[in-house]
């Protein structure tokens, strides 16, 4: 199979589909690779390193994806990228549909094949492939809301672990998952006093037995939401329901009833975000002010640390787009109920449940679509 990598273009997204090495792997197994000039330059891999590993350089990224049959990408395709598929070329990528009515209508009309990193899952339940980026970005969410946090910056002016005399900042995480519990961690080891809200008493009881006393959990009520947000000094949204929109757990009033420079940090704002204040924002222009608390709504948080993330996210992608190129989509997807649940929109049909009841848009199950 010939697969594509084109350069990311959306705002200050340095991160790359493919790595030289894994451009290694495929090439090994007999496939071709063609690499935008510069797709991974921002992060330290020049095209020299793509060419020894085996992959062809394209001058263009419309030349990428009018030659590949795989489109290998970071984040969801941008408008002029939408433009450029067509009727069953695949496209591998992160893509959030729930939260965009324009993006899924674009997919639908070009009859690709487009599998969402997001909702592929694994045998224990998981998402193997948004982990490793949830990580990054919980661990992200405590870094930067520390800095918003600083009077510079717009925020209160507290220091997350305070000093001798001077209690630590509040930091409340609303969501126990992979992003929330790196958010924990981070933050536990600046030595902020920490609450993790999540509606899960199992995976409350398995936070409590992982960090101990040091960690604060609470069940997830109205009660608990509303008295601990309105006493934080930074309230981190990491809640997640796979492929769908995030539920929106704190309302304007709430948002209010803030102390002035306080900060949210919104990780949940890929899937529309779990504030009612919130709105996507890029790492161009990160914040704005609303009802006088900071917000940091941006929506590829990882692609600050564009080198870290890409590796990590190669590590889990890289078996995914072997088996696809190895077996072709069809019989991959047939035979991986797991890589299946990745399929959101195949060939002109919406075969992800959650995106079209989000969308109110109609849905054709993956199988059906398959066999079609």
């Amino acid at each position: 199979m010939l697969i594509g990598v084109p350069k990311e273009i959306k705002t200050h997204e340095y991160r790359v589909g493919l790595v030289p090495g894994s451009v290694r792997e495929l090439v090994h197994h007999g496939h071709g690779v063609v690499v935008e000039s510069g797709a991974g330059a921002g992060i330290g891999f020049d095209d020299a390193a793509y060419a020894a590993a085996g992959a062809r350089i394209l001058a263009d990224g419309g030349d990428v994806f009018d030659a590949a049959e795989l489109v290998i990408k970071v984040k969801e395709p941008q408008p002029q990228e939408v433009a450029r598929l067509r009727r069953g070329q695949i496209l591998f990528a992160y893509l959030h549909l729930a939260a965009d009515r324009k993006l899924t209508e674009g997919l639908v009309r070009s009859g690709a094949v487009a599998v969402a990193y997001e909702t592929v899952t694994d045998p224990r339940g998981g998402l193997p492939l948004l982990a490793p980026m949830s990580e990054v970005a919980g661990r992200m969410a405590i870094q930067v809301g520390a800095h918003c946090l600083e009077k510079e910056q717009g925020g209160i002016g507290v220091l997350l672990g305070g000093v001798a005399g001077v209690p630590a900042a509040k930091v409340v995480i609303l969501g126990g998952g992979v992003a929330g519990t790196n958010a924990a961690r981070m933050a536990m080891g600046v030595e902020a006093y920490v609450t993790v809200i999540d509606r899960s008493l199992p995976r409350l009881s398995e936070l409590d037995l992982q960090f101990g006393a040091q960690l604060h959990t609470l069940y997830s009520t109205m009660d608990n939401i509303e008295r601990e947000v309105a006493a934080a000094d930074l309230v981190i949204g990491a809640v997640l329901i796979p492929g769908a929109a995030a539920p929106k757990l704190v309302g304007r009033d709430l948002v209010r009833a803030m102390r002035p420079g306080t900060v949210i940090v919104d990780i949940s704002i890929d899937q529309g975000g779990c504030f009612e204040t919130s709105h996507p924002t890029t790492h161009a222009v990160p914040t704005y002010v609303e009802e006088g608390v900071v917000h940091y709504c941006v929506t590829n948080m990882p692609g600050a640390v564009a080198r870290t993330s890409t590796v990590a996210l190669n590590n889990a992608t890289l078996p995914f787009v072997l088996a696809i190129a190895e077996r072709g989509w069809r019989r991959a997807l047939a035979e991986d109920p797991h890589l299946r649940r990745g399929l959101n929109v195949c060939r002109g049909q919406i075969t992800y449940p959650a995106v079209a009841l989000d969308l109110d848009l109609p849905a054709t199950p993956a199988e059906a679509a398959l066999a079609d």
